[in-house]
C-alpha cells in the first residue's frame, strides 16, 4: 500500500459520518428552539443560531467531540445582562443553563467560563455560547472569568479564514487540521484547536511543497505532517491575531514536548517511506495518530 493510499484511508477513518452530523444538527436545533421559544415570540428560524467551531469550519473528526453553537439573543435582552453591576455574564449563563435543564432534566448540563455545556448520551457535547450580533461585524459574548467581561468575537471571519485557505490549497487545509486534531486527541496534547487552525493556514501559505500538494492529493501528506510539526515546535509562546478581531491568541508552550516528540516520529516515518519500508513507517505514524491510521 502506498503512502498516499494509506493517508487516504486514514482520512476516511477520521471523517465525521452523516449519522454523526445529523445527530449533532438535531441536538443543536432542539437547543436553539428551546431558547428561542423563551426569548422571542416570533416564529423559529435557523437565523437565531450559528454552528461554529469544528462543525462550522468543516474540520470535525470522528469520534465526535464538542458541537459549538452560537445563540443570538434578542436585542431587548441586551440591557438586562450588560447593565448588571456584578458579573452579568455569569447571570446570563445561569439563565441559559436553567432553561436547558428544564428541557433536558436527565442530561448533565454545566458551565465553562463562556459556554453552557450540554452532555448528550449520544456521545457528543453541545457547547452553547449566547450573545448578540455586533453592529460593526461579529458578536458580543460573555466571559465569566475574572469577575466577568464582554468580548468581541467574529466566528464568520474564523470560518472564512479556514474556508479560504482550504479553497486555495485544494482541501489540504482542512485535511491537515483534521489530522492534527487526531494527534491532539490521541496524544492528549494540551493545545487549543484554534492554534492548530491558525498555524495550519499560515503554514500552507509558505510551505515549499504547497503548490505540488494542491495538485497531488495525498502524495505529499507525509511531508506535510512532518514539516508542519517542525514549524509548530518553533512557535511555543507565540501569538496570532484572531480573525475578525483585534485580539491575539496566546499559544503557550505546554504542548511543546509532545509536538517535538511527534515531529521526531514523523521524521522517522518519512525516512521509512522513502526507503519503501511502509510497515515501519505506518508504525511511526500510529505513534502520532493512533489506531485510526491503518496500513
Amino acid at each position: 500500500m502506498s503512502t498516499a493510499s494509506r493517508f487516504d484511508t486514514f482520512l476516511r477513518n477520521i471523517k465525521v459520518t452523516s449519522t454523526q452530523q445529523e445527530a449533532a444538527l438535531t441536538s443543536v436545533n432542539a437547543i436553539a428552539r428551546k431558547l428561542h421559544s423563551h426569548y422571542s415570540n416570533a416564529g423559529y428560524t435557523d437565523d437565531c443560531r450559528m454552528i461554529i467551531g469544528s462543525y462550522g469550519k468543516g474540520t470535525a473528526v470522528s469520534p465526535p467531540r464538542d458541537v459549538d453553537v452560537l445563540f443570538f439573543l434578542p436585542i431587548h435582552e441586551y440591557d438586562r445582562y450588560t447593565g448588571r453591576k456584578y458579573n452579568g455574564q455569569s447571570a446570563l449563563l445561569q439563565d441559559i443553563r436553567g432553561l436547558l435543564r428544564g428541557r433536558y432534566p436527565r442530561t448533565e448540563i454545566g458551565g465553562d467560563g463562556q459556554v453552557v455545556v450540554v452532555d448528550f448520551v449520544t456521545g457528543h457535547k453541545v457547547e452553547v455560547l449566547p450573545g448578540w450580533r455586533w453592529a460593526g461585524g461579529g458578536m458580543f459574548v460573555p466571559d465569566t472569568h475574572n469577575g466577568g467581561s464582554w468580548q468581541h468575537v467574529d466566528h464568520h471571519a474564523e470560518i472564512a479564514f479556514v474556508a479560504d485557505s482550504d479553497a486555495r490549497t485544494n482541501g489540504n487545509t482542512r485535511a491537515l487540521i483534521r489530522m492534527m486534531k487526531v494527534w491532539q486527541a490521541h496524544c492528549t496534547v494540551p493545545i487549543k484547536s484554534l492554534v492548530l487552525e491558525l498555524e495550519s493556514v499560515d503554514f500552507l501559505q509558505t510551505w515549499g511543497y504547497a503548490a505540488r500538494a494542491a495538485q497531488s492529493t495525498t502524495v505529499y501528506y507525509d511531508w506535510m505532517v512532518r514539516d508542519f510539526l517542525a514549524v509548530l515546535t518553533r512557535k511555543a509562546n507565540s501569538f496570532h491575531r484572531i480573525p475578525g478581531t483585534t485580539q491575539f491568541k496566546d499559544y503557550g508552550d505546554a504542548w511543546f514536548s509532545k509536538a517535538n516528540s511527534a515531529y521526531a516520529h514523523a521524521v522517522k516515518a518519512c525516512q521509512y517511506e522513502a526507503a519503501d519500508q511502509h510497515v515501519a513507517a505506518a508504525l511511526e505514524w500510529r505513534k502520532i495518530f493512533g489506531g485510526q491510521y491503518e496500513f
